[in-house]
């Protein structure tokens, strides 16, 4: 699907050629080793960066000027994967091809050149403490809000206490309390540590050519050979069982309860337990939606997710505090009864089929072929959706139920409303 370049040591180029988009999509990736601390001034960076550069030095002047370039958009964010923490520039513009007289892409790649290189920054280099001020506020308001989406907040309290101080609980965004003692000098450190050390992705969907590609960018994006920093090894840590309550003014009850799971991404077992996270909770026929929500009437909603990266799968549900027991104890069971290997043929099928669609769906758009690209290229072979589809194909209720004993309880935390004591 994409033909990877080398630009520098460090610094790889993917361009998927393709007239099926009007559209050329860019998106670059800068990876570094995942703390509290470089969540923090690294996404603090991404809205000081996204906001305004050397040429445009306001929100309006620059937002005005991607509009006359055909309503190019432009944004910086932060996203994370396993230890690894990831700024990312995206970009998307029109394809030339369907202008007249124009030459938009190459001013949209010096726009690039500029977003990255050519910051607003004061005569002594550091970035202006008016706009890092206003700009960490931001993130802080954005972290705070978390507190006010009460599935958001709960599924936090529980990641935290299944891994305390570690990958899986270090939001991308960083902490508050390391947003709001970020310093104009912690920023502009870590801009620089960015351009320098930073292991880089750039990926490149439309209608273009590789070779050209990768001319164009290395004379826009003049990276220097890097050294990757190291990243070391997620611990298989586990924790002690803990049910865990908590209050506040609110009506609907979370119940969220945390397994762990030897199974990681890029395992032998990881297609079967994908296959089985389908089909405890993942879509709509699976049991815990089923049994918890329709048969049973106990959840408003009840689902589950696999994160692959830190052997971790999780169950919400949203329920009426009366319920709380009830709700626990059907949940359990339904994981019992596919250890005790009480599934059909026709829910393995039907999750096989939602697997392949969703991966196929997601190769729909160029974005969706960047994210997935960039996740299954961690593994030693050459990604197509048949490949998965074999793979997922091969899996049978046996092997189902292998990977639901390979699933472990370790935490429940229960957030309900103070008046429902």
């Amino acid at each position: 699907m994409f033909t990877t370049i080398q630009l520098a040591k460090g610094v790889q180029l993917h361009v998927h050629p393709t007239t099926q988009f009007k559209t050329v999509n860019f998106s670059i990736k800068w990876r570094a080793p995942l703390t509290d601390e470089a969540a923090a001034a690294r996404t603090v960076l991404t809205n000081v960066l996204q906001h305004s550069n050397a040429k445009y030095d306001t929100t309006a002047a620059f937002r005005s000027y991607l509009d006359d370039l055909y309503g190019t958009v432009l944004y910086f964010d932060t996203a994370k994967r396993g230890n690894e923490h990831t700024v990312l520039l995206n970009v998307e513009t029109v394809n030339d091809q369907y202008l007249k007289n124009a030459n938009v892409l190459q001013e949209v790649l010096q726009t690039i050149h500029t977003s990255v290189f050519e910051p607003n920054v004061d005569e002594a280099g550091q970035f202006k403490e008016a706009i890092v001020n206003r700009e960490r506020e931001m993130v802080v308001q954005r972290i705070q809000s978390i507190f006010d989406d009460k599935t958001r907040y709960a599924q936090q309290q529980l990641t935290k206490l299944m891994r305390p101080n570690h990958a899986a609980s270090i939001s991308a965004n960083g902490s508050l309390e390391a947003v709001k003692a970020l310093t104009v000098a912690d920023v502009t450190a870590a801009y620089h540590d960015m351009l320098l050390h930073d292991r880089i992705d750039i990926y490149v969907v439309g209608d273009v050519q590789p070779d050209e590609m990768a001319t164009r960018l290395k004379q826009e994006l003049p990276f220097a050979d890097r050294d990757a920093q190291p990243l070391e090894a997620i611990p298989a840590s586990t924790t002690e069982f803990e049910y865990v309550r908590e209050q506040q003014d609110m009506k609907q009850g979370k119940l969220h309860i945390g397994y762990s799971t030897s199974v990681r991404f890029g395992d032998d077992d990881f297609a079967a337990m994908q296959i089985f996270n389908g089909m405890f909770g993942g879509y709509p026929h699976a049991k815990l939606f089923m049994n918890v929500r329709e048969k049973e009437s106990l959840a408003y909603y009840a689902s589950s997710s696999y994160s692959g990266h830190y052997g971790l799968v999780f169950v919400l549900a949203g329920i009426e505090a009366a319920n709380e027991e009830k709700a626990y104890t059907l949940i359990q069971q339904q994981l019992t009864a596919m250890q005790q290997g009480d599934m059909t043929e026709l829910e393995l099928a039907q999750t096989k089929a939602m697997l392949t669609n969703q991966l196929k769906e997601a190769l729909d758009s160029a974005r969706g072929q960047i994210e997935v690209y960039d996740q299954y290229k961690e593994l030693d072979e050459q990604f197509s959706i048949d490949t998965w589809a074999a793979r997922w194909d091969r899996i049978t209720l046996d092997d189902v139920a292998r990977m639901a004993k390979y699933v472990t309880l370790e935490k429940v935390y229960f957030l309900s409303g103070k008046e429902q004591e």
